[in-house]
């Protein structure tokens, strides 16, 4: 997929228990709004974990990041839906043949309330 200034890429996922309990195995972080349910029966999805939705558009177009900036703007829950659309803003080549990018980012959740938004810039090898 080629890119360029203004390309907008979406990605969406619904986050588990599942989802949760492997990634507070991998990361450490057993905080306790991630292992015990609320009144609801949802977990607190670990913001790391919401934050892989922009990272796995990166993945996808073989983004090498060098900075990356989240604001983690509301907490999200096991059963959420949670839209990533990532907007590239800058996609040009270099002297050294890779290709520059930056790109901003926003997600929202099913009800369409704004959960997480930020910045990656890197390369493309």
């Amino acid at each position: 997929m080629t890119l360029k200034v203004g390309d907008i890429i979406t990605f969406e996922r619904t986050f588990t228990v599942e989802d949760v309990e492997l990634f507070t195995k991998i990361s450490g972080d057993e905080g306790s709004h991630h292992t015990t349910p609320d009144e609801q029966g949802r977990l607190v999805i670990q913001g790391l974990l919401t934050a892989t939705l922009p990272t796995k558009i990166g993945g996808d177009n073989n983004v090498l990041a060098r900075t990356m900036n989240f604001e983690f703007l509301r907490p999200v829950f096991t059963g959420d839906t949670i839209t990533c659309e990532v907007t590239i803003e800058r996609y040009e080549m270099q002297d050294n043949h890779r290709i520059a990018i930056e790109a901003s980012f926003l997600c929202t959740n099913q009800n369409e309330k704004q959960v997480l938004n930020g910045h990656f810039a890197g390369v493309i090898l």
